[in-house]
């Protein structure tokens, strides 16, 4: 099962309702996914020489506040922490490995979720319907944004094994299907200095994008490799700081409508959740073609 909910505006005016529509695609994909759910929001790039990471605590009352002052002390500058449920974003005046390094020593408690300059991740167990609430999603603008409500089936329901996974800057996967030779791959991308935090199946997915993009493959490139090296059933949508893709498997047993207007485009795991958007009585719809990519964003992969 599982559910995959994206949307990338052309217009600012979209962009200023973007955690609506997207809470609303939620809501519907429900029923695919009700173990828990999660996005991906690009919005507000961090300045030139600084970076934005999101981090998960699962304290009762996290110190955020205390983390921010830390933050200052070993980087400079004012971190001032944008609270969510149990989540943080936090802008850092620090190269993004060096902010990722320095978490994961300093604070092996918390989960960092994502780093990059302009992404945002959010997620926790639980119905979409009360994770929107939660988060306060419905609040929230942007570029563009991912999300998902899960089903489990190759691992465990908690939020750090909740989409969207990041493991690049910027760069985040939310997946619908499963793989079968995951752990092999995992042990193959930790040699090569790809970091972990879960065993799920779609963080792997994700670490192999990062590493093919970091040995300078491009992104389509990077996911065509998948149709090799990838073995099981998936749709993927990959989201970038510039937009998104998206690829299914060859077989493509697992379901995907996409639709597009003079306003937006956006991805989704049933009609359903795109017939709430507006104007999606006009839109142009399709299934993706099994085996291509599709994308869309400032610098296009196809």
């Amino acid at each position: 099962m599982c559910g995959i909910a994206g949307i990338y505006t052309k217009v600012p005016s979209l962009g200023e309702q973007l955690g609506e529509l997207l809470s609303r695609m939620l809501v519907q994909l429900s029923p695919r996914g009700p173990d828990s759910a999660g996005v991906a929001f690009y919005r507000d790039p961090a300045p030139a020489g600084s970076c934005k990471v999101s981090v998960y605590s699962t304290a009762a009352d996290p110190d955020w506040e205390g983390l921010a002052a830390e933050l200052e002390l070993a980087f400079g500058g004012v971190v001032e922490p944008l609270v969510r449920a149990s989540h943080a974003a936090l802008v850092i005046d620090a190269d993004a490995q060096d902010a990722q390094d320095w978490l994961f020593e300093q604070h092996p408690e918390l989960s960092l979720m994502s780093a990059g300059r302009s992404i945002e991740i959010y997620k926790e167990v639980g119905l979409p319907r009360d994770f929107v609430r939660r988060f306060g999603l419905e609040e929230m603008s942007g570029s563009h944004a991912l999300g998902h409500t899960r089903m489990a089936t190759e691992s465990r329901v908690t939020t750090e094994h909740s989409h969207p996974f990041s493991t690049g800057l910027d760069l985040c996967l939310v997946h619908n299907g499963s793989l079968s030779n995951h752990n092999r791959l995992r042990r193959v991308l930790a040699r090569e200095g790809i970091r972990f935090q879960t065993d799920n199946d779609t963080e792997v997915a994700a670490g192999y994008l990062t590493w093919r993009l970091r040995e300078g493959a491009t992104l389509e490139e990077a996911l065509e490799g998948c149709l090799e090296d990838l073995d099981g059933f998936y749709t993927f949508a990959v989201g970038t700081a510039d937009g998104f893709a998206v690829l299914r498997d060859p077989i493509a047993c697992k379901p995907a409508v996409m639709a597009e207007t003079d306003e937006w485009v956006a991805i989704a795991s049933e009609y359903r959740a795109i017939a709430v958007l507006p104007g999606a009585e006009e839109a142009v719809s399709w299934e993706p073609t099994p085996g291509r990519v599709y994308s869309w964003g400032t610098a296009p992969v196809a």
